[in-house]
């Protein structure tokens, strides 16, 4: 374990002694060393309620492995700006956008103080380990408009230094498409209660792409993919099944076998644990709600509160609940 590490334990036991200064321990730690994360001099803390002056200019630099695995150093706001062109439609509401940004900021800041999966870089490029990434010049080969480059940017800009907190410490940041309806507890999905990633309501999704999904199985195939033998007719596999609060599968008997939800999604490569099963013949259908874990804030859903009119810390407080909207200044 490197310097740096060793001081971030450090930081991390102060914090959980004095839950007040783990932020400012975090943004210390990574001043002093600054191989994943460079904040501005003489970098604080404070909530968003107590804030007196404009949030600085960020001029923070980080360390993202790029799709070749090679260590590229970055502005903060540009990988912000790459992050959000790739995890949300450009179509959405700019308060949409805005809480888009900061759960993003939120994420790789934490990822920089000691909770990045990754020893040379604090995130990579990666959406299915870390979080998307899309350069405008790749947006704007794709067909992207220069207008929206530079919208997205000034969203950016407009939550510059906001990051949420709870109990003084960087969330972890989950974030995903669509929920079907309802988001899932943490602990369901990953087996760890955490007090801000809870079961909420998610309501408005209904125009989302993956709103609902439908894919079937041949029996032989179905088998197949589980591991396991199966006889008699697919009507007579199912039994035993039980739910989460959020409305995902947390356990389903198939056979004599009992699988969870998150297995089966994995197994079966569904869009989420929240589904149903139905058999025609010996063809299985399931039929899914929502796409992605469905743990913390719904991009379809935060768009459906901001064209209700809600404001991005509303969106943000809804989805995290218990949190508080921060902010770094020099």
């Amino acid at each position: 374990m490197n310097q740096f590490w060793k001081e971030m334990g450090i930081s991390m036991i102060l914090g959980l002694l004095v839950p007040s200064v783990l932020l400012s321990a975090v943004v210390a730690v990574a001043r002093s060393r600054s191989a994943l994360l460079t904040p501005p001099e003489e970098t604080i803390f404070e909530t968003a309620n107590s804030m007196t002056t404009e949030p600085a200019q960020e001029d923070v630099r980080i360390l993202v492995l790029n799709k070749e695995g090679q260590a590229i150093e970055m502005g903060l706001r540009d990988y912000l700006t790459a992050v959000v062109l790739a995890e949300m439609p450009v179509s959405f509401e700019d308060e949409a956008l805005k809480a888009q940004s900061v759960v993003a900021r939120t994420y790789i800041m934490r990822a920089a103080g000691g909770a990045s999966k990754h020893e040379s870089a604090a995130v990579c490029m990666d959406s299915a380990c870390c979080q998307g990434y899309m350069a405008p010049e790749t947006f704007l080969a794709k067909g992207g408009k220069e207008q929206d480059v530079q919208r997205i940017r000034e969203l950016v800009a407009a939550t510059d230094g906001e990051v949420l907190t709870y109990g003084g410490e960087l969330i972890e940041a989950t974030y995903f498409s669509c929920s079907g309806g309802v988001t899932e507890n943490a602990v369901a999905v990953w087996g760890t209660d955490v007090p801000y990633l809870r079961s909420v309501e998610s309501p408005g999704e209904e125009h989302a792409a993956h709103f609902t999904d439908t894919v079937t199985f041949g029996s032989g195939e179905f088998a197949s993919k589980l591991g396991i033998s199966l006889t008699g007719k697919p009507a007579g596999w199912f039994s035993e099944t039980t739910y989460t609060e959020g409305g995902g599968v947390a356990t389903m008997k198939i056979g004599t076998e009992t699988f969870s939800g998150t297995q089966l999604r994995k197994l079966l490569g569904l869009r989420s644990t929240a589904f149903e099963v139905s058999t025609v013949d010996d063809r299985i259908i399931v039929t899914t709600h929502g796409y992605g874990h469905r743990v913390g804030m719904s991009q379809y859903g935060a768009d459906a509160m901001a064209v209700a009119g809600s404001t991005y810390p509303e969106i943000l407080t809804y989805y995290y609940q218990g949190t508080e909207l921060a902010v770094y200044t020099d």
